[in-house]
């Protein structure tokens, strides 16, 4: 789609926003008063699965999706945030193909009925936008949904189904303290809120035992059929190929497409959770699911377009919209593990918004990253100043410059390794919204 055909769907969007509030509110009154008046669409879905998470929930839903469609099938998704356009969070399935973003005309529709019938009482935007998904998914026929949270669980606006085919809990840590607690224990509890009396829940890779021990408990309480990755299933790297494991037996997969070793426990996790939603598998669809996989913004190489072009000749650029303590762990692995196979001096350019943690974040790159850049969040209110981004970078123990924007960055670097015989590789960080301003920039926006 072209800026000007999506302009549309754009342009109802701004109008919610002139009128609601754009950050969350979290309750469920609102939009079960809206789904109401709308006929209850959540209710005419197809087979979902609902995940929640702090990290790899995009992951899983990516890697979900590409297993689903190589099997046949017709899969719709919803995740938030969107990186460039507001289409993004919306993939229609197609039957024997792949989904495809919803058309602009269709979603400004959508938009525009849920508006309408909200008539304007009090609700934030990203409840009637997920409204709009219901509505989309409902009158779209489709074999199944992929539902990603947007936060927490409990009281996030998609938490309003009733009997998913599964539940997904990816891992949890530290984030979004304001709204959901400042330990994992109660972060846990509250993402376990999307788990259903009854209903399969699939729990993934938990770095932190407290978590895993509140999700466990929950779901035996609700008396869940219940899969728990180390215990029920596992995936390890064996002889270059990705090793599945469940009480069914072993499949000998190809490793996944997304970079990093993080990413074993996604795929596992996404495999069992489509078997757990009573889709049978073939190990031909796993293979091809887990080589076509795509998850813009997270761990994606910048080979081409306009950005790419400006850093030094030779580097590798890379964009990640990670933005968490945890995530900086699981990115800085990825990128030491490129470093033993490519050795080279890893720089980084970083925006934050202010609800995010940035010592704790830089803190992951110790040992790694040679120098730190920091950039502002272009039309964000709630960036960080480049300068005291700057300074956190300084107390983490990086050598660190704020500069106006990525261009100057890139800029920078390529005057610092003009004439080096070993090129850098550049991480682009730290913030969703900046990485989706970078790959409008480059020209290469989702897909």
């Amino acid at each position: 789609m072209t800026t000007a055909e999506m302009s549309l769907a754009g342009r109802e969007i701004d109008k919610l926003l002139a009128l609601h509030p754009k950050g969350f509110d979290l309750s469920l009154d609102r939009i079960t008063r809206l789904l109401d008046e709308l006929g209850n669409p959540q209710d005419r879905l197809p087979p979902v699965i609902h995940v929640a998470g702090t990290n790899g929930k995009g992951s899983v839903t990516a890697f979900s999706r590409a297993i689903l469609e190589a099997s046949g099938l017709s899969v719709h998704v919803h995740t938030s945030p969107h990186l460039v356009n507001w289409h993004e969070r919306y993939r229609i399935g197609r039957k024997g193909g792949r989904g495809e973003l919803v058309e602009d005309e269709v979603l400004a529709d959508a938009v525009r009925r849920v508006g309408e019938a909200n008539g304007g009482r009090k609700i934030t935007v990203f409840e009637i936008l997920t409204a709009v998904t219901f509505v989309l998914f409902a009158e779209h026929p489709a074999d199944v949904a992929i539902i990603e949270v947007g936060l927490g669980g409990r009281f996030d606006a998609t938490n309003v189904i009733k009997a998913p085919a599964v539940s997904v809990i990816m891992p949890i840590s530290l984030d979004h303290q304001a709204y959901l607690g400042d330990r994992v224990e109660l972060i846990a509890a509250e993402k376990a809120g999307i788990m259903k009396p009854q209903c399969p829940v699939v729990i993934g890779h938990q770095e932190e035992d407290a978590a895993r021990e509140v999700l466990v408990s929950i779901a035996e309480r609700l008396k869940c059929p219940m899969s728990v990755y180390g215990q029920d299933f596992m995936a390890y790297e064996e002889f270059g190929r990705l090793v599945y494991q469940d009480e069914f037996g072993l499949a000998d997969l190809p490793l996944p497409r997304l970079p990093g070793r993080h990413q074993y426990a996604n795929a596992a996790a996404a495999i069992r959770a489509v078997k757990a939603a009573g889709f049978e598998l073939q190990d031909g669809a796993i293979e091809t699911g887990l080589s076509t996989v795509e998850w813009p913004g997270r761990l994606q190489r910048l080979s081409e377009g306009r950005l790419a072009n400006l850093g030094p000749m030779g580097a590798e650029i890379w964009v990640d919209g990670g933005h968490n303590p945890g995530a900086g762990q699981v990115i800085a692995e990825t990128m030491a593990n490129l470093e033993e196979r490519d050795p080279r001096p890893l720089v980084l350019i970083i925006g934050m918004i202010n609800t995010k943690d940035p010592i704790g974040y830089f803190k992951a790159f110790k040992g790694l990253a040679e120098q730190v850049f920091t950039v502002p969040i272009r039309g964000s209110d709630a960036g960080i100043d480049p300068v005291a981004l700057a300074e956190d970078a300084g107390e983490a123990g990086f050598e660190a410059a704020a500069i106006s924007t990525v261009t100057d960055a890139l800029g920078a670097i390529s005057a610092i390794f003009a004439g080096d015989p070993v090129a850098p590789r550049i991480l682009i960080g730290g913030s969703l919204y900046l990485v989706g301003d970078v790959l409008a920039d480059n020209g290469t926006p989702p897909r």
